[in-house]
């Protein structure tokens, strides 16, 4: 029997899952952490939507549309060729949860983990044992991460996540637009991001972090 077909165990708290025939996560509702996401039942209602956890409440993530998904696999492509002439080891991965601490769990568009910081994933230990760190939220910060703008929730990839993303540690973060065609290049520094490189339209830009790497922006966006 699927789990669509049943409902939870009457013992979690069901005003979080709905009151109808066919559990689901609740948006609005209080007291979600990281650590609920480890419950297999939870974690496949969870994948079949697009959630976030901001300090403890379950909210729903603004549409993804085909253009910011695109600008963002795009930056990815010339970062894998970028690593790969480099003979760089570099992971890549979309649509990731960061578990920025156990209340607030966001999700990002794009996250690279490269060199000496692999290792550090690698070194994490769960159960079940088989399960490894790419199996689950990312409880560690990884290189780089990647938000791509959605229209009418500009702030909390411009400012929410800046922030959180800040507190977590994140070395590099890189807010691309698609729509308004800017790219914007983060360092971390100290509690804070600095604007490494910013460019819009034709521009090309070349981070002072990945030396030799020029991003041509006509390629984000017409590739």
């Amino acid at each position: 029997m699927s789990l669509t077909q049943t409902r939870l165990p009457a013992k979690r708290d069901e005003y979080r899952f709905g009151g109808g025939a066919r559990p689901c996560l609740q948006p609005g509702t209080m007291g979600w952490t990281v650590h609920d996401l480890e419950d297999p039942e939870i974690r496949a209602l969870w994948d079949d939507g697009a959630y976030e956890i901001i300090d403890g409440v379950l909210t729903v993530m603004p549409p993804a549309y085909f253009r910011g998904g695109k600008v963002a696999d795009n930056l990815k492509y010339i970062l894998r060729g970028y690593f790969a002439a480099r003979k760089t080891r570099a992971v890549f991965s979309g649509e990731v949860d960061i578990a920025v601490r156990p209340p607030l769990v966001v999700r990002a568009d794009g996250v690279i983990v490269v060199g000496d910081d692999i290792p550090k994933f690698e070194s994490l230990r769960f159960d079940p044992p088989r399960t490894t760190w790419e199996d689950h939220a990312l409880t560690l910060p990884p290189t780089l991460i990647i938000e791509s703008v959605s229209e009418g929730h500009e702030a909390h990839d411009r400012t929410r996540k800046r922030a959180w993303y800040a507190q977590f540690k994140v070395p590099h973060y890189w807010i691309v637009d698609g729509l308004g065609r800017t790219l914007e290049c983060l360092r971390l520094n100290g509690d804070h991001y600095d604007t490494e490189a910013f460019g819009r339209d034709d521009d090309a830009l070349e981070p002072a972090s990945f030396p030799g790497l020029r991003i041509a922006l006509r390629e984000v966006w017409e590739q």
